[in-house]
Parts: C-alpha cells; sequence; structure tokens
C-alpha cells in the first residue's frame, strides 16, 4: 500500500527524500491497521497521516493486553498523573499525557515489536517537523479521499446499509467481464490523474499476483492447470492518466496476459505529462504497435517515419541536344544526340509531411515490431442503418438485460475451459456422416 501512494509522488531533486520519509510512515500505518485488525483504506492513510497519535494510543493498548503485567493500565496512569508539561521535550508537548505514558512504559518494558517500534518513531518526531516531512502526501490524499470518490475506491466494507456491490479486479478477470472506468478529466484534471495512476498500481499488483499463481489459484480446487488470461487494456486520453506506476505494466504486465492501447493526440502531451523526455521514450519503447492517423505535429510523426529505412529510388532522366557544324566543307550540318540516364538516390521511405496530410479514415501502422501497413478504415453513417441503438442508455439497458456473470465459478465440477472445448469439437458421429 505504501509503494502504491508513495510512487504518485514527485521523486525529482529534493522531493525524492521526502518520497521515502512519506513511504515510511504510510508504511508504519498499514502495518498498524493490519496488525489491528483492519483494513487500511486511504481514508484511514489520511487521518493517522495528519495525527498519527490515536493510532499509537490504540496500538500501544492492545500489545499491552497482550504482553504487558495485568496492571498495566495503572502503572499508565500513574505516569501521566505525574507527567509536567514544562520538563517535557519540545517534541512532546501539547501530546496527550496518556500517549506519553504509554510510551515511556512500553519503553520500561522494553519490549521489541517492529510495528511498535515505527509507531513509536513517528510520534515522537516534533509535530511541525512531521507535518513538513509528509507534507506532499496530503494534497494527494485530499485528491483520493474528497467527496464521491472516497465513497468509489474507499468504502466502508464493514456497512451492512450500503447495497452496492463490492467487486476486484480478480473477479472480473475470472468472470470475463467488462469494466469501464470513467474518470472524468475534462471536468477535474487533477483528481482524474490521482484516481487514474491509483487503479494502474492496483493492476500492475494484481499482474504480478496473476504472473507467479495464474487466475485460477483457488484453494478450493488446487489441480487446475495454469491458464494465462488475456486482459486487453484500453487507455484513452493516454497524457492524462500516465504516470510511474504506468512503466512496470507496459514492460512487465505482458507475461501476465495484459494487452495494453493506449490512445493520444501528440506525443508532446505524454512528455508534458511525465516531465521527462526520457521517460517518455521508455514508455514509448514498450509498445510493439504503432497506429499513426493523420497527425499535426511533426515530432509525433517522426516517431514513426524515423523508425522506417530508407530506400532506394531509380530516377529516369531524359536528355537530349543539337551540335552544329561550323566547318562549311563539312558535310554535316548539325549533331543530334538523346540519352535516357538512369540514377539510384536513397529517399525516406515516408516523410512527416504525408502523415500530416493524411485524409480522415486513412492510416499508417507499424505492426508488430517494424512491418509498415496502409490502413484505410470504412467510416461510420448511422443514416439509413436501422439497428443502430439510438444512444448509449439503450445499449446500458440491452446489456442489463443479456448481460450474465458466471458468478459461481469456483463452484464448477469442471473448468470453464474443459466445457467451452467439448461443445466446440465436432462429435465423431458428425464426421462419420460427412465421412
Amino acid at each position: 500500500m505504501a509503494t502504491r501512494i508513495a510512487n504518485q509522488l514527485p521523486s525529482e531533486g529534493n522531493s525524492a527524500a521526502f518520497k521515502e520519509f512519506a513511504w515510511r510512515f504510510v508504511n508504519i500505518i498499514a502495518r498498524a491497521l493490519v496488525a489491528l485488525g483492519r483494513r487500511p483504506d486511504y481514508q484511514q492513510v489520511r487521518r493517522y497521516i495528519n495525527d498519527i497519535e490515536p493510532l499509537f494510543v490504540e496500538y500501544a493498548r492492545e500489545h499491552l493486553r497482550r504482553h504487558g503485567a495485568a496492571d498495566w493500565s495503572e502503572k499508565v496512569a500513574d505516569i501521566a498523573g505525574n507527567i509536567k508539561e514544562r520538563n517535557l521535550p519540545n517534541s512532546l508537548r501539547g501530546r496527550n499525557d496518556e500517549a506519553i505514558a504509554l510510551m515511556r512504559h512500553l519503553q520500561e518494558l522494553d519490549l521489541y515489536d517492529p510495528v511498535l517500534d515505527g509507531l513509536v518513531s513517528a510520534f515522537k518526531y516534533d509535530k511541525t517537523y512531521f507535518d513538513k516531512i509528509v507534507s506532499s502526501v496530503g494534497p494527494l490524499m485530499e485528491k483520493l479521499t474528497t467527496g464521491k470518490i472516497a465513497e468509489l475506491i474507499s468504502p466502508d466494507y464493514l456497512d451492512e446499509a450500503d447495497s452496492r456491490p463490492i467487486f476486484e479486479w480478480m473477479d472480473v478477470i475470472r468472470r470475463k467481464g467488462i469494466v469501464y472506468v470513467g474518470l472524468d478529466a475534462l471536468t477535474d484534471t487533477t483528481v482524474a490523474s490521482a484516481v487514474g495512476n491509483s487503479m494502474f498500481a492496483d493492476l500492475v499488483s494484481v499482474a504480478g499476483h496473476i504472473y507467479k499463481h495464474g487466475v485460477d489459484a483457488d484453494p478450493i480446487d488446487a489441480h487446475r492447470p495454469y491458464i494465462l488470461p488475456t486482459i486487453s487494456m484500453h487507455a484513452d486520453e493516454f497524457n492524462e492518466l500516465i504516470g510511474d506506476e504506468f512503466v512496470p505494466l507496459l514492460n512487465k504486465a505482458g507475461g501476465a496476459g495484459f494487452q495494453v492501447t493506449a490512445y493520444t493526440q501528440t506525443w508532446s502531451d505524454v512528455e508534458a505529462r511525465i516531465g521527462s523526455r526520457a521517460k517518455a521514450g521508455q514508455v514509448a519503447g514498450n509498445f510493439n504497435t504503432l497506429i499513426m492517423l493523420r497527425v499535426k505535429e511533426l515530432a509525433t510523426a517522426e516517431m514513426l517515419t524515423d523508425q522506417l529505412p530508407k530506400v532506394e529510388v531509380f530516377t529516369l532522366m531524359s536528355v537530349s541536344g543539337v551540335d552544329d557544324s561550323s566547318d562549311p566543307g563539312s558535310g554535316i550540318d548539325f549533331k543530334s544526340r538523346n540519352e535516357d540516364r538512369i540514377s539510384v538516390s536513397e529517399v525516406p521511405m515516408l516523410t512527416p509531411a504525408e502523415l500530416v496530410a493524411l485524409p480522415k479514415g486513412q492510416a499508417f501502422a507499424l505492426l508488430e515490431g517494424g512491418q509498415l501497413w496502409k490502413l484505410r478504415m470504412p467510416l461510420p453513417d448511422t443514416r439509413g442503418d436501422y439497428a443502430m441503438p439510438a444512444g448509449l442508455a439503450e445499449i446500458a439497458n440491452e446489456m442489463e438485460r443479456t448481460y450474465i456473470t458466471n458468478d459461481q465459478w469456483y463452484r464448477m465440477q469442471e473448468p470453464w475451459w474443459t466445457a467451452v472445448a467439448d461443445v466446440a469439437a465436432p462429435s465423431e458421429e458428425v464426421e462419420d456422416s460427412h465421412g
């Protein structure tokens, strides 16, 4: 969880140190919540990154209930009653007396616990200094926990009054379902980018799980063969979504069956979003297929043309000439000649100007790394098409009526792919009759 959050923070220059501190404190909070039997989420991280004292008090009490003496609460109360504000170091002034007493009692017991050690170290920081070193996390958590965004990506899983279904990526992949995520980047680019990067970070984690265990790694049926899924991901307005989380999704998730298709107007949009031309080149190098329609930026067109070889072009040149004779005694008055000269020159296979001038519906494509194709796509026209739905609402209603999900996939007696193979394979009787 700490990696997913900290990866969205800037890491250039002096920001790198703040990113590492943010990772550490988010990791401390996440480990403490897990140890307490609570599920970490963005809401809780936001709460405790601003004030870690309540989490420290809760964990310290639980730790003393398990490992402390029977009279630990009385001892803590005695220590708290003897605390004088003027005798405290500057970093502990303004803190709750019970929290300070718990810390001192734990230090007297000398009970080592890695989670508790992290909480104590964070608690002992001066509040002003702590706020400075985690200041970069605050704006990000605000983006992820404001308004309805928090209800979507950080819900209360124990709220029985919430009737919304909960799904996980592995459920969708097992069901071969389709997920449409509308980030509304036109309305709020900042929040859309933060939520999109969080989603990609989660997908990278899922890809790692699939790569190691497959999709059907389930204790109910441990003998299922390892099946690599095909997961197609389409990212429109790619420049609004790109971040450090997207790079491992491109260059490593292919081993887990991910196929990423990204759409953008110009490559300069991606470079401006990442802030580094080298990182943008790293992203571009992980796409195996490049389809380019008409573009208006020469630098974007050169992404395709620079990958093409030069070709030899034969040029035929006709040369004609006439020479007259100035010798009056000669019987030849003039000489004429006609020549055809063939020359060979190297020229680019395509130029950026040709991509800029492409008509609508046509494109050039580099398939499988280097095969150049010219594409012409028929443009759809709704006139006279009685099968065309009236709008998206009609499509959604029809999908809701006909879409079937395999909710009980884990109860099947045999793998689903075996059943599909039995249905698809022709029977022997049919083969004999044709024979």
